[in-house]
């Protein structure tokens, strides 16, 4: 399978040493910076999924169902209703909640720097050391930070609010915001 990787993309995954860690590349295509290819690949109905790209699927019974609210930095609070499994960042782009994720949930950034409230924060697993490493560059870091894409809903879950926090560390300097892609 091959995938689209964007310039940005690739290079900021070279520069931190993940692209030939995270995945399993010819190195032969290091050299064609637009296409890379997986040796393993994810699928949907339509196809095969693109690099950050995200498959929902709706429950199929109320057991699956979480519904987790999202604060913005300007305490704008968006209630979404997503399901057991579902990766945290990948759910807020689906309801248009502004977290970055430049890197796709490579942990090779931490532009979805996320506040988990107290009485949710001890019910998730506890951080691995890339994630660690990557919260350590965060900005207006908290004892509750985590990073939305390593947070992967349960049942525990449930009624779960994560905070935006004011402003998130990114490559850019001219106050672009990148869309997920």
């Amino acid at each position: 399978m091959v995938v689209n990787i964007c310039k940005w993309c690739f290079k900021t995954m070279r520069v931190l040493g993940t692209l030939r860690h995270r995945i399993n590349i010819n190195s032969t295509l290091l050299r064609n910076r637009s296409r890379v290819l997986i040796s393993r690949g994810f699928k949907n109905q339509s196809g095969p999924l693109q690099a950050g790209e995200y498959e929902f699927q709706d429950p199929k019974s109320d057991d699956e169902i979480v519904n987790i609210v999202y604060v913005d930095k300007d305490g704008k609070r968006t209630p979404v209703r997503g399901k057991v499994g579902d990766n945290a960042m990948y759910l807020a782009h689906r309801y248009g909640v502004e977290i970055e994720g430049a890197c796709e949930a490579s942990l090779a950034c931490s532009t979805c720097h996320t506040y988990v409230h107290p009485d949710y924060f001890d019910r998730l697993p506890e951080p691995d050391e890339k994630e660690e490493d990557m919260l350590d560059v965060a900005v207006f870091l908290k004892v509750n930070s985590r990073l939305s894409c390593q947070i992967y809903l349960t049942k525990e879950l449930e009624g779960m609010e994560l905070t935006l926090p004011s402003a998130t560390r990114n490559f850019y300097v001219d106050g672009h915001k990148p869309q997920p892609h």
